[in-house]
C-alpha cells in the first residue's frame, strides 16, 4: 500500500506467571461454590488461558490436548509428546506425555490416572458443554475415558469459564487494543487498492498483507463483499468480482496479535453512493452509538441490543438475519455472550465485545457496522477507531 506502516508500540508477548497464578485461584473458587473437584479441558483457548500454551499446532487434529485443573494446585498437563519442550516453557510443571498419534489409546489411560488422582470429595468433574463449545477429541475415546472415571460425575463447566474469561485482564486488553490499532491502520490505507478493475480478492488480500505489515501475527478471519447499491452476502467472499459504479463494499476482519483478536469492518461506496445505501449506513452508524450510550456496567446484552434494533427500526430496517448485533470478543474471534433479546449477561467493567447493528434496508441489500469496545466504570473504552458516519466514497 502506499501508506506507510504507523509503528504502535506491541505491548509484551505472553504473560508473567503471576497473572496465571490470578486466573487459577478464581477458577478454583468458583470450583469450590460449584462443587467440583477438576476441570477437564480440551480446547485451544481454555488451555492456552490457564497454561499460556501457544501454538499453531493446534490447526492439526491428529492429535488430542487436555488440561485438568484440580481443586487447589497448578494445571497439570496431558499432551502428546511433541508438545512437551513448548509446554515446559510454560508456568506448569507437571507434564505427562505420550508419544502421539496413538489410535489405540491416545492418551486416555494418562489422562483417566491424572483424574483418579484428583481428591473425590464431590465426585464431579467440570467439561464444557454449553453453547460455543466442542469435545475435541475422538468420541470412542471419550466413552472410554467415562468409563474409566467410574462413580464420577461430568458436569457442564461452560458457565464457569465463561465467567472466567469474559472479564479481561488489563493485559489482555493491552493485547486487544494493539490488534484493533493495527487493522484501524490498516483501514484508514487501504481505500489506496481499491483502483478500478481490482477484484474484491484482490482488495481483501492487500489487506491482509498489509495486516500483516503491520505488525498482526495472522488473519484468519477476512471477508468482503460487493454489490450495487449494497451487498448480499457478507461471508462468503472475497470473489473475484469487481466492484463497479454504485457498488458498496464491505471488509470485516479478524486479525490477531498474541492471540487476541480484533473483529470491525468497514464500508466504501465505488465512484457514487445511492441515497439508500448512504441513509443505511448513518442509520447503522447511529445505531452503534445508541449502543456505546446504553454500555455501562449493570447493563444487559439484551439491552444493547433493544437500544441499536430501536434506531435500525426506526430508520427503516426491514430486518437482520444474523441474529445478533455483536459479541463478545478476545482469545476467540465471537466468544461468550450476544447482543440480542433474551441474553441476559450483565456488562461488567472488563468486558470486551462488538457493537455490530445491521440492516437489510432494501429487499437483499444489507449494511453492517461494527466497532470492538471495553466496559469501563463510566462510558465505554473505543478500541477500533471510530469509523466514519458518512459512506466513504472512493473513485
Amino acid at each position: 500500500m502506499a501508506a506507510e506502516p504507523v509503528s504502535h508500540a506491541a505491548p509484551p508477548r505472553g504473560f508473567p506467571v503471576a497473572e496465571f497464578e490470578r486466573r487459577t485461584r478464581r477458577a478454583q473458587g468458583l470450583m469450590h461454590a460449584a462443587r467440583l473437584d477438576a476441570l477437564l479441558l480440551t480446547t485451544e483457548p481454555e488451555v492456552r488461558w490457564f497454561t499460556g500454551f501457544h501454538t499453531r499446532f493446534w490447526e492439526s487434529p491428529t492429535r488430542p490436548w487436555f488440561v485438568v485443573v484440580p481443586a487447589a494446585e497448578k494445571p497439570v498437563a496431558v499432551i502428546p509428546a511433541i508438545g512437551a519442550a513448548a509446554m515446559a516453557a510454560t508456568w506448569v510443571e507437571d507434564i505427562r506425555t505420550w508419544p502421539a498419534p496413538a489410535p489405540g489409546d491416545d492418551g486416555v489411560t494418562l489422562l483417566g490416572a491424572c483424574l483418579a488422582e484428583q481428591p473425590a470429595r464431590h465426585g464431579r468433574i467440570g467439561l464444557p458443554m454449553g453453547h460455543e463449545t466442542h469435545l475435541r477429541m475422538p468420541l470412542a475415546d471419550f466413552e472410554r475415558l467415562r468409563a474409566r472415571l467410574g462413580a464420577r460425575e461430568l458436569v457442564d463447566c461452560r458457565d464457569l469459564l465463561r465467567a472466567l474469561r469474559d472479564v479481561k485482564s488489563e493485559l489482555e486488553i493491552d493485547k486487544l487494543r494493539h490488534a484493533c490499532r493495527v487493522a484501524s491502520d490498516a483501514f484508514d490505507a487501504l481505500p489506496g487498492e481499491m483502483t478500478a478493475g481490482r477484484s474484491e480478492r484482490a482488495i481483501a488480500r492487500a489487506m491482509t498483507v498489509d495486516l500483516l505489515r503491520r505488525g498482526a501475527d495472522a488473519v484468519p478471519y477476512l471477508a468482503a463483499a460487493s454489490g450495487p447499491g449494497g451487498y448480499d452476502n457478507i461471508i462468503s467472499g472475497p470473489s473475484d468480482r469487481v466492484p463497479a459504479a454504485g457498488d458498496v463494499l464491505v471488509i470485516d476482519t479478524g486479525a490477531t496479535f498474541d492471540g487476541y483478536f480484533c473483529d470491525f469492518d468497514r464500508n466504501w461506496a465505488f465512484g457514487h453512493a445511492s441515497d439508500a445505501a448512504r441513509r443505511a449506513h448513518e442509520v447503522c452508524f447511529d445505531a452503534t452509538e445508541a449502543g456505546l450510550a446504553v454500555a455501562r456496567p449493570g447493563a444487559t446484552a439484551a439491552d444493547l441490543w433493544a437500544a441499536m434494533w430501536r434506531v435500525l427500526e426506526a430508520g427503516g430496517a426491514l430486518g437482520n438475519d444474523v441474529g445478533r448485533l455483536g459479541h463478545g470478543l478476545g482469545m476467540q474471534l465471537t466468544e461468550g455472550h450476544s447482543n440480542m433479546p433474551g441474553d441476559g449477561t450483565v456488562l461488567r467493567p472488563g468486558m470486551v465485545l462488538t457493537l455490530e447493528p445491521g440492516m437489510e434496508f432494501a429487499p437483499g441489500r444489507l449494511m453492517v457496522h461494527e466497532e470492538d469496545i471495553v466496559i469501563r466504570e463510566s462510558a465505554p473504552e473505543l478500541l477500533s477507531r471510530r469509523g466514519p458516519r458518512e459512506l466513504p466514497v472512493v473513485a
